[in-house]
């Protein structure tokens, strides 16, 4: 990885900074990468480009000082830990700065941006465009009213800063606020920002009404009274984990028979689905009232809308090639919990496991408020011998042979001791006789003949 950085010295995208370093030339080459497309800065870097960088202590300060020059910037940035890589028994620090950022940042009130290798200040005509294509600060960072840090459950809070571990431990509120979950007021005593609330509140209900989650699977290929609902109002790293065990249960999935084979399908690629989950999470419009995210499960396919249209320059055209975080802070906290991947290339791989699966590619599209998402399966009948759902079975605790056999059963007229005994070689046949006679004894199969002209069918 890191000969790759270096391979073609610095540039737009690199800088590398020797082992006793500036951090306020740190800071604004933090501010260059994160007004234009993002990059790598490199610390421990010599003059001949070997990292030198020895000892523990020194990596530390050098993270302790990394954190701080991205907090000497104005908004603060929120950047990904920083990285320690080893190569030849050197190590070297790795900070990078996503692209895609929402505000416009500086350094002591100077604005600047990365001309080839270097950092110079941004021209008054880009500027303003810059300014209007970002904005100002978002939503996330603002301290709303009413709200102490009595309304932030502590069990989640130690439970993040256990995920995050040295660098957070030490001052978890100096960390949060570092990550634009928590401001100061006058009094320099911290406070949560909508950020922190939407993250770690014991009040999101109360405070947040918009922020919910509703799941919805019907029984057809459009809406109807016939539905299974069930509605999520809690933080968001909870609704991600809740909303995929949901899903997770009801997906449709099962087996069918490839030869004496048994092949298992899902009817959407679960990371697929989770994808499509945490980016509308995770990058909606919360300042949106009145809606909440809405996942709806039909017969023939996913759909996922989340309040808010498309942010900054990004449009359905150029959504796969181009990053925009509306909600910097909440990206990247739902990254430190692993729940979302920060470099934000989660289009491009949900496109390519509905491709990998055979399934048709994601669908996008803006509504009048909003943003959808349509994940299409196969149109599978699971009443058909070719795709069978095995849910139900899986439910009354069968074992793998047993739906195996069940599935067999499904595509040929019988089964004997010895066409089981082929799917599952490896097991005894005084198994495979207990397997078969618990199914007889639940009454799914029925048992014909006796001893060798023995078979099976289905009842």
């Amino acid at each position: 990885m890191l000969e790759q950085l270096l391979e073609n010295g610095e540039s737009e995208m690199l800088a590398c900074f020797r082992e006793r370093f500036r951090p306020e030339d740190l800071a604004e080459t933090l501010v260059a990468f994160a007004n234009g497309g993002g990059g790598s800065a490199v610390i421990g870097i010599s003059g001949r480009v070997r990292p030198k960088v020895e000892g523990v202590q020194d990596i530390q300060a050098a993270e302790e000082a990394a954190l701080e020059a991205a907090l000497a910037c104005t908004p603060p940035l929120v950047l990904p830990l920083p990285q320690q890589i080893t190569n030849n028994q050197q190590t070297v620090l790795l900070i990078e700065v996503p692209p895609g950022l929402p505000n416009v940042y500086s350094l002591h009130g100077k604005y600047l941006r990365r001309e080839g290798p270097s950092n110079a200040p941004i021209p008054p005509n880009a500027l303003r465009q810059l300014l209007i294509e970002r904005g100002e600060v978002g939503w996330e960072r603002v301290r709303p009213e009413n709200v102490t840090m009595g309304d932030l459950s502590e069990m989640k809070i130690q439970s993040y800063v256990a995920r995050i571990g040295p660098p957070a431990d030490v001052d978890p509120l100096g960390w949060l606020y570092r990550r634009g979950c928590l401001t100061r007021d006058a009094q320099a005593n911290y406070q949560p920002t909508n950020a922190g609330m939407l993250l770690f509140s014991i009040t999101t209900e109360r405070d947040y009404p918009q922020c919910e989650l509703t799941l919805v699977r019907y029984t057809g290929n459009e809406m109807s009274d016939e539905f299974e609902r069930v509605d999520i109002r809690t933080t968001l790293p909870d609704q991600v984990r809740r909303a995929e065990l949901w899903l997770g249960e009801h997906m449709r999935r099962g087996s069918r028979m490839v030869g004496l084979e048994r092949e298992d399908w899902t009817e959407y690629p679960p990371a697929a689905v989770r994808e499509a989950l945490v980016n509308a999470v995770a990058h909606r419009d919360y300042t949106v009232r009145g809606e909440g995210i809405r996942i709806a499960m039909f017969v023939d396919r996913l759909e996922v809308y989340s309040p808010g249209r498309l942010p900054g320059h990004v449009t359905i055209d150029n959504i796969a090639a181009e990053r925009f975080s509306r909600n910097e802070t909440l990206v990247q906290v739902l990254a430190d919990l692993g729940l979302i991947e920060r470099l934000g290339y989660g289009i491009d791989r949900m496109q390519r496991q509905m491709a990998d699966a055979g399934l048709p590619p994601p669908e996008f599209r803006e509504t009048a408020a909003g943003f959808l998402v349509t994940l299409r399966n196969k149109g599978m009948n699971v009443a058909s011998n070719s795709t069978i759902d095995t849910a139900k079975w899986e439910a009354l605790g069968l074992n793998e042979r047993q739906i195996g056999a069940l599935v067999f059963l499904t595509e040929n007229r019988r089964i004997t001791n010895r066409d089981l005994q082929d799917l599952s070689p490896d097991v005894s046949p005084e198994t495979i006789r207990r397997d078969l006679s618990d199914l007889v004894d639940r009454g799914l199969i029925l048992k014909i003949g006796q001893k060798r002209a023995t078979y099976y069918i289905l009842r």
